[in-house]
């Protein structure tokens, strides 16, 4: 009986059922942390593609439209990117002593200004007027593609070099603004950013919605707010006075009757600037500029791009109205407007709001900057043909029926009488500077230089514009 119990087999059966639990664990165990890094990497893997997805929209993804005119979509899409990686707070250290260092005033009582559409024509020429007698100056610019963008970056260029700083970014983009409004105390705003153009407006009319209504009430938004408020110069055009037939175009005069949509825009601007100036105290001037000319000005324009067809062999269209009257605008000069710019600023009363309401009645003005002296545009072509030592090719056609007005004809009497603005550039003198300019910034090699090199020290660059 001991024997067979001493041969009998141990019992086993619990180590077993206890190695296979365990094994069971580590299974489990195992499949866990197998699920667990499966889900982190599934997780981190959706980010980065949703992450690449959105970048491809953003970046690629086809405009509704194929024309031209949609690049405030790419305005957009950019303004997006910028708001989305860095916020506000874009900049940096480094960033804000740029900003601080370019607003801050060199000379006692000096202004500190930020002027949007600094890369634009008149912005670049009244930034640099405004820094060389040593006030403050910040530039604020989209850099759109509405003309050649490489042009806006060469007035940067030479902004730069005068120590005015821009800051890329879009009056539509709030944060950016207040940002720049908790930077620097601004003294003054010259509003210049504006979707330009008339006949433009036909082919892409929400880009100037965008930027002319939207962006300028955005801008005064953000103004109202701060303390103390700054006092505002901005742009307005001589487009407003539309349907007029009485001349000279007078301030008093009805503007009511706009010819185009960039027109409207304008109009609406002043509206909206009296609103701001009668609810929240803010000091608001307006300035209608009259077909504004010269040196690094803009490439749409009638003489810039009559110029560049006339060298290049090209027919140009000269228009004339319904009736078969000669067109006429009233030229005037890019360093004219300068002075009724800074005139403007110089006499620009405070804002009398604060903490976003109005204390008591504010200043609000509004002017024409023109050159009291309508020219053919007949005369024009002339004019540059002689400058250029080329004969035009002229088609001469009816105007058509795109927001243009056959004529336009500035009473400047009321910017005279309060900062003493008269004009003094007549269209030959003005057409020679551009002249020169345009042949040295394209090195166009020919006699031109020599044509356009006479007749004494010519203003053909924005530092020269005082």
């Amino acid at each position: 009986m001991l024997s067979k119990m001493a041969s009998s087999p141990p019992d086993t059966s619990k180590t077993i059922k206890i190695e296979r639990y365990n094994s069971y664990l580590r299974r489990v165990n195992s499949t866990k942390l197998l699920i667990n890094a499966s889900s982190k990497v599934l997780f981190r893997a959706t980010l980065l593609i949703a992450l690449a997805l959105i970048f491809y929209f953003v970046l690629h993804y086809p405009p509704l439209s194929d024309a031209p005119s949609s690049f405030h979509l790419h305005t957009t899409r950019r303004n997006f990117l910028s708001s989305a990686l860095y916020g506000p707070h874009a900049g940096g250290p480094s960033w804000e002593k740029q900003v601080r260092h370019s607003s801050t005033p060199r000379r006692p009582n000096g202004m500190s200004v930020l002027v949007t559409g600094a890369a634009g024509f008149v912005g670049s020429h009244c930034s640099l007027a405004l820094k060389k007698r040593g006030d403050g100056v910040l530039g604020l610019d989209n850099f759109n593609d509405y003309y050649d963008p490489s042009l806006k970056r060469a007035r940067q260029a030479l902004l730069l070099k005068h120590q005015v700083f821009i800051v890329e970014g879009d009056l539509n983009d709030a944060p950016l603004l207040t940002k720049l409004f908790d930077v620097v105390p601004f003294t003054h705003i010259l509003h210049l950013a504006a979707q330009a153009g008339v006949r433009y407006a036909m082919q892409n009319p929400q880009s100037y919605v965008n930027s002319n209504i939207a962006g300028f009430v955005n801008l005064l938004e953000v103004a109202k707010a701060v303390n103390p408020q700054p006092a505002i110069v901005w742009a307005s055009s001589s487009s407003v006075y539309g349907l007029n037939t009485e001349s000279p175009f007078s301030e008093s005069q009805r503007t009511d009757q706009p010819a185009s949509l960039y027109a409207a825009t304008k109009k609406a601007g002043e509206e909206i600037a009296h609103t701001y100036n009668h609810i929240y105290g803010l000091s608001l001037t307006g300035l209608r500029f009259f077909t504004v000319y010269g040196p690094w000005g803009r490439p749409d324009m009638a003489y810039f791009f009559f110029t560049k067809d006339i060298l290049q062999g090209k027919a140009i269209n000269v228009y004339r109205t319904q009736d078969g009257k000669e067109v006429a605008r009233d030229f005037t000069y890019i360093d004219d407007i300068v002075k009724g710019c800074v005139g403007a600023l110089d006499t620009a009363e405070k804002s009398t709001g604060s903490g976003g309401k109005k204390r008591r009645p504010a200043q609000l003005r509004i002017y024409n900057l023109g050159n009291k002296s309508p020219v053919p545009v007949g005369k024009l072509v002339s004019i540059l043909e002689g400058l250029l030592s080329t004969k035009a090719k002229k088609h001469v056609i009816k105007m058509p029926r795109n927001g243009d007005v056959p004529y336009t004809h500035a009473n400047v009497s009321l910017a005279f009488r309060d900062f003493g603005y008269k004009p003094t550039t007549d269209l030959s003198t003005g057409l020679r500077k551009f002249v020169k300019w345009y042949v040295n910034y394209y090195g166009i090699q020919s006699k031109l230089r020599k044509e356009t090199s006479t007749g004494g020290n010519n203003n053909d660059h924005p530092e020269e514009s005082d």
